[in-house]
């Protein structure tokens, strides 16, 4: 490791950044000189100007990505650097306004239904029932499930937040059954070894990859046509505790937000929501002539 990225690391460390966030980061910057094949130190910042360019009308970025791209690179020059580049105050990632996709309970259940493997099964039918983000749910540990208490201690989540949330009978039930399959003393949903072996000794979770596959091969088996990835089951749990009367404050907690905008956009994905201003509709279309 080089000196610099070594001092790089350091300073996000010091900044309290989650190691995800600071491997993100890295990356960036990593991207940034295998860009211009040289130490990132010696960019100028007109090649800075020019690559943040090239992100965007060459490689057209998607907003997350280009934030994570700005934030690394800026990190990395204004902190450990020192440099205050003007450049650096003009880039701004785009800001989307995308509603989240939701599933209906019966798309939900049709999913889960299909999801070949128990250990995938039990892992997303966890992270929806919680209401979790993908890393979450594959990371949680076998301390964090109060069986007696029937919640969920979720450590460590997004802002580095911990967070309790509800656990349903039917999930505890499953995750039960699950460990059964496997042992493992740390992890709920372990690494599986080769030919399913290895687990009572995994030292990891399962990756988020494979279970993000098993979504993909189950949604498509079920015939559902949404733009769905495992993160639309996180949406699908709070609209689903809407509509069935949860009070917004509470959900908001389950989830972690910091904002109770962030959660209020759940508000107008309710079906309940929907069919009022549907009737409403139908009322004023009522002296309208179709023919």
């Amino acid at each position: 490791m080089s000196e610099l990225r070594k001092r790089m690391i350091e300073d996000l460390q010091l900044h309290g950044l989650s190691e995800r966030t600071q491997q993100s980061y890295v990356r960036a910057v990593l991207m940034l000189a295998k860009h211009y094949q040289k130490s990132p130190d010696l960019i100028t910042e007109e090649e800075l100007r020019e690559y943040f360019l090239y992100l965007k009308n060459v490689r057209k970025y998607k907003r997350s990505s280009s934030t994570i791209a700005l934030c690394g690179i800026k990190f990395f020059f204004e902190k450990t650097l020192k440099r205050d580049w003007s450049n650096l105050k003009l880039v701004r990632a785009k800001r989307e306004n995308k509603l989240p996709v939701v599933l209906s309970i019966e798309e939900v259940q049709a999913v889960l239904d299909e999801v070949r493997l128990f250990r995938y099964r039990a892992c997303l039918t966890t992270i929806y029932s919680c209401g979790l983000r993908l890393q979450e749910g594959t990371n949680l540990q076998i301390p964090d499930i109060d069986g007696t208490r029937k919640i969920v201690h979720v450590r460590l989540g997004k802002g580095l937040k911990d967070r309790y949330v509800p656990l349903p009978e039917k999930t505890l039930v499953m995750l039960r059954e699950f460990w059964k399959t496997h042992r493992n003393k740390l992890w709920i949903f372990p690494a599986p070894g080769r030919g399913y072996t290895g687990m009572p000794t995994a030292t990891k979770p399962v990756h988020k990859s494979n279970v993000q596959a098993a979504f993909k091969d189950a949604l498509a088996r079920a015939g559902i046509r949404k733009r769905a990835t495992v993160h639309s089951l996180r949406h699908s749990y709070s609209t689903h505790l809407l509509e069935a009367g949860v009070n917004l404050r509470l959900i908001q907690e389950y989830l972690g937000h910091n904002s109770p905008k962030t959660t209020a956009v759940y508000t107008h994905l309710t079906q309940r929501a929907q069919s009022m201003a549907r009737n409403a509709l139908d009322e004023i279309m009522d002296g309208f002539s179709i023919s």
